[in-house]
């Protein structure tokens, strides 16, 4: 089948509401817990959820609600930043069945995973392993976009290809075609992985030749990646993962380039200010830690906050410091005496977050609806 939508041009020269920031799917770590922590922060227009991986069923809503639990606050975060569910699956059909569902639950619009390169993923023909077949990522797109309400979008992130790029602007094509309204296009190819460098001038041969908006996504770490990923691309929006979880205020260091003009705005990007300061992030970490103390299991806690900080400790010396202090540890006890010890201005606040009622809490699962999901989605 061919799909052609040719654009004779690129549309930068098109006025655009704002420039946006899109803050990526990361499974494994960029949960519910991180995301409102980010989006407190600010400089996010819009999340993505982590993948709710689809297999030959329809999940009950509990499922759902387990990954994406801001649908039970109007599908954003506390802080009012919408939250696009992801559904990861091979069977359209099936995945047209969930996203019917998950699109009831009050979400803004569905998006579908064509880019995931996990090896466990693919073996089972879901993620980037559908980008060797333009035709099925047809008929998947299509299937949903007519399962889902007119109102509600349908998305799609997709790489550059599986072993090669030389089908993406035929799987781009396949996505408008199917009824995509927007596509992230991650410019790598599964075979690259996370590797650098990101291919950006390809997700300007795609953009030429599909109609649908495209967003830009891969190895933007600091304000000047994401000038150049603009300018490759030729795209205005954005998708963030690492950068923003290794830099908290890089939405907001972005959106400052924006609002400037002129020399002022290029010595924001050349001498990269700094938003949040590692004094004012530390309350932000006080508040991830209670999250993560009243929603995670005690086991996997220490785990959550390492994680975090090794990724921090790569823009804040800081953090380099914590991690290298805590590394060793998995007691959650000694986290909180960490806390304590460290943000001794911020201790009151820390103590009283962890007392008050946790608005998060109305937005949680509980351990039965965890129990039944984990078997859903093994």
């Amino acid at each position: 089948m061919q799909f052609c939508h040719c654009r004779t041009g690129p549309h930068l020269d098109q006025p655009l509401a704002s420039h946006m920031i899109v803050l990526a799917p990361m499974e494994g770590l960029l949960d519910f817990v991180l995301r409102d922590v980010l989006t407190r922060v600010g400089g996010v227009d819009r999340c993505v959820s982590e993948f709710i991986r689809v297999t030959n069923t329809l999940l009950p809503e509990r499922a759902f609600y387990r990954v994406v639990p801001e649908l039970r606050n109007g599908g954003k975060t506390l802080s009012g930043v919408p939250v696009r569910p992801q559904l990861l699956g091979s069977d359209p059909h099936c995945l047209a069945d969930n996203a019917a569902r998950v699109a009831s639950l009050g979400a803004d619009g569905v998006d579908l995973n064509f880019g995931c390169p996990a090896k466990q993923v693919n073996r089972h023909g879901g993620g980037a392993a559908l980008l060797q077949d333009p035709e099925v990522l047809f008929k998947i797109t299509q299937a949903v976009r007519r399962a889902v309400p007119a109102h509600q979008v349908v998305s799609a992130k997709m790489r550059l290809g599986f072993d090669h790029d030389q089908d993406a602007e035929a799987c781009a094509q396949a996505l408008e075609a199917g009824g995509a309204s927007e596509i992230v296009v991650h410019a790598r190819t599964k075979a690259d992985g996370y590797r650098p460098p990101a291919y950006w001038p390809r997700i300007e041969d795609i953009r030429r030749v599909v109609k649908v908006p495209i967003i830009a996504n891969g190895e933007i770490w600091n304000v000047q990646d994401a000038l150049q990923a603009r300018k490759a691309s030729g795209c205005h929006d954005l998708m963030i993962g690492r950068g923003m979880i290794t830099h908290p205020g890089l939405g907001l260091a972005i959106k400052q380039f924006d609002a400037l003009q002129g020399a002022s705005a290029n010595h924001l990007a050349t001498h990269q200010t700094q938003p949040i300061t590692w004094q004012e992030l530390q309350t932000h970490i006080a508040v991830f830690w209670s999250h993560v103390r009243q929603h995670i299991s005690r086991r996997h806690q220490a785990g959550r906050l390492k994680q975090w900080l090794n990724f921090l400790r790569k823009h804040y010396p800081e953090a380099q410091e914590a991690y290298m202090q805590l590394r060793l540890t998995n007691n959650p006890d000694d986290f909180d005496r960490w806390l304590n010890h460290a943000y001794l201005e911020h201790q009151h606040l820390y103590q009283a977050l962890r007392q008050q009622p946790n608005a998060q809490q109305a937005l949680m699962h509980d351990e039965e609806d965890e129990a039944m999901l984990e078997q859903a989605c093994a």
